[in-house]
């Protein structure tokens, strides 16, 4: 069952490119995300290294396996505490 934010998701295909550049546009994606908005990316192989990168950012993630692809839809956390 897929829920609004899974529909409403921006999509980036950083498929078939060379690192870094699925990462570098994909933190150019972050940069402009909104606080109510998900991107949903599509890449060729899991992007360990942009997990932890994502943590930085203040980002959550689910990754999903799609046939030879993935699926890795991103989205903002919001501030819990108080700064």
């Amino acid at each position: 069952m897929h829920n609004n934010h899974d529909r409403s998701a921006r999509l980036l295909d950083v498929g078939g490119l060379e690192p870094p550049q699925p990462m570098v546009l994909i933190l150019e994606a972050l940069d402009t995300l909104g606080p109510d908005e998900r991107l949903r990316v599509m890449i060729d192989r899991d992007p360990v290294p942009l997990y932890q990168v994502l943590s930085r950012y203040g980002c959550a993630h689910r990754t999903t396996p799609c046939e030879a692809r993935y699926e890795v839809l991103i989205w903002q956390v919001p501030d819990c505490g108080d700064a």
